[in-house]
C-alpha cells in the first residue's frame, strides 16, 4: 500500500485499475529470497541470469500506457520474473508472455501458477518474432530494449492497439506506438534503462 501511494500514485499514475492491481500483486513473491526485503522499494532488482525485475513505477507506467482492461489480449515480451504479467492478469487481461531464457521462463510459469494467475501463458522463445498464431493483440508490452522496434511486433497489433517498448542501446527512451488504419503513430514518453533485447533483435542490430 505504501509503495502504491508514495512511489506510483504520487508520481502521476491515475488509472484506478492499474493502482489496484499494483496493490494486489505480491511483488516479493517474484524476486529471489535474498532481495525480498527490498521488493517494495522503487528500483530494479536482480533476478538472475543478468536480468532484473523493473522498478514498480515503470511497471505501473507501462501498464497504464498500454490502456489494458478486462478481456484485453496482451503480448508481453520478456517474462522475466513474471511480475508484469501478473499485474496485467490482475486487471483482467489475457496475457501471452515470451521469455528467451528457459530457467527464468520456467520459474515465472511456476510462480504465476502457484499464485493462481491462470490468465497467463508463458512460452520459451525469441520474443522479437512475437506470437503470430495468437495475434492480433490489443496491447504489446516489451520489457527489454531493442535498438530498433522489431517489425513483427508492429504487425501483430490490432488497429487501435498499443505497443509500449523501450528503444535504444546506451541511451533508451520508452515509446508508445499506436496502430492506425493507415499505419502507426509513435511518441516518446521518458528516458529509461532496460536490459538489451536478445535473439533476432540483437542479431539484426549488429
Amino acid at each position: 500500500m505504501d509503495m502504491v501511494e508514495h512511489q506510483i500514485a504520487a508520481r502521476g499514475i491515475r488509472d484506478p485499475r492499474v493502482l489496484e492491481a499494483m496493490r494486489r500483486v505480491p511483488r516479493h513473491a517474484f524476486v529471489p529470497p535474498d532481495v525480498q526485503n527490498l521488493a517494495y522499494e522503487d528500483h530494479p532488482l536482480p533476478i538472475g541470469h543478468g536480468q532484473t525485475i523493473s522498478q514498480p513505477y515503470i511497471v505501473a507506467l507501462m501498464t497504464e500506457l498500454a490502456e489494458v482492461g478486462p478481456g484485453s489480449r496482451v503480448l508481453e515480451i520478456g517474462t522475466g520474473s513474471g511480475y508484469q504479467a501478473a499485474v496485467l492478469a490482475e486487471i483482467g487481461a489475457e496475457v501471452y508472455s515470451i521469455e528467451i531464457i528457459p530457467e527464468l521462463g520456467e520459474r515465472a510459469r511456476e510462480v504465476l501458477r502457484r499464485l493462481g494467475y491462470d490468465r497467463v501463458q508463458v512460452r520459451i522463445g525469441d520474443g522479437s518474432v512475437g506470437w503470430p498464431e495468437e495475434a492480433p493483440f490489443d496491447a504489446i508490452i516489451v520489457t527489454a530494449a531493442p535498438v530498433h522496434i522489431p517489425e513483427p511486433l508492429r504487425e501483430q497489433l490490432k488497429v487501435g492497439g498499443r505497443l509500449v517498448i523501450p528503444v535504444g542501446s546506451i541511451m533508451q527512451e520508452l515509446r508508445v506506438v499506436v496502430r492506425e488504419a493507415d499505419g502507426w503513430r509513435e511518441r516518446a514518453v521518458i528516458p529509461v534503462r532496460f536490459v538489451p533485447m536478445t535473439g533476432r533483435a540483437r542479431e539484426s542490430a549488429e
